[in-house]
């Protein structure tokens, strides 16, 4: 190869380098504005809910659910249309110790045969701040029917070449003996009040 060649290779190679590099550290933009509220699909990959209870009065024993779906429905800054419809699997039930889980899920908490799934779904929404809402809705639970309401926050949305994502977190507390999980409480081995969170990010549905 001679040096005219060599040097003409040489800088088309550092122009595409310099390109690269260029592009790669070009900013994420955010997702284009919608036009009206739009349905998106949860990611069960990047979706999980996670929950907290009182263990023999001391230490708070987290433990999570990995198995999350359902969808939510948006627009952006408005309460108007928010709609959360999510289902949870309680086999999916996750402590980090297989000896606690099979316990979890036994008739003594979740009895994930009788009741294979958790469900929500939001009845009203309410703006409470810049990002902010408070949700209002049915949790079904051990069979059990009752209304919560969450304080969720939307996390974000952008499009990171992927295709626009959408992400909330909500966060609600639950008397578990209301929902006939009564394993514990009596003599207060395992509290009654328990704190979930819910992280949730999805893709617009097709």
């Amino acid at each position: 190869m001679n040096s005219t060649i060599r040097s003409t290779v040489l800088s088309l190679t550092a122009s595409l380098a310099l390109a690269g590099m260029l592009a790669a550290q070009e900013p994420a933009k955010p997702a284009a504005a919608m036009s009206g509220p739009q349905v998106f699909a949860i990611d069960d990959v990047h979706s999980m809910a996670l929950f907290r209870v009182h263990h023999l009065g001391a230490g708070q024993f987290w433990g999570r659910f990995n198995e999350v779906s359902g969808n939510f429905t948006f627009e952006q800054g408005k309460a108007e249309g928010l709609k959360f419809d999510v289902t949870i699997k309680t086999e999916s039930v996750d402590s980090g110790n297989a000896d606690l889980d099979k316990h979890l899920r036994s008739p003594d908490f979740f009895s994930t045969k009788d009741f294979p799934a958790m469900t929500f779904k939001s009845t009203k929404a309410t703006k409470t701040g810049e990002s902010t809402y408070d949700v209002m809705g049915e949790l079904t639970m051990h069979g059990v029917t009752k209304p919560v309401t969450a304080k969720v926050e939307f996390c974000g949305m952008r499009d990171m070449g992927r295709g626009p994502k959408a992400g909330f977190e909500a966060t609600f507390t639950v008397k578990r003996s209301e929902f006939g999980v009564n394993y514990g409480v009596e003599k207060g081995a395992i509290g009654d009040d328990v704190k979930v969170i819910v992280g949730l990010e999805g893709s617009p549905a097709k």
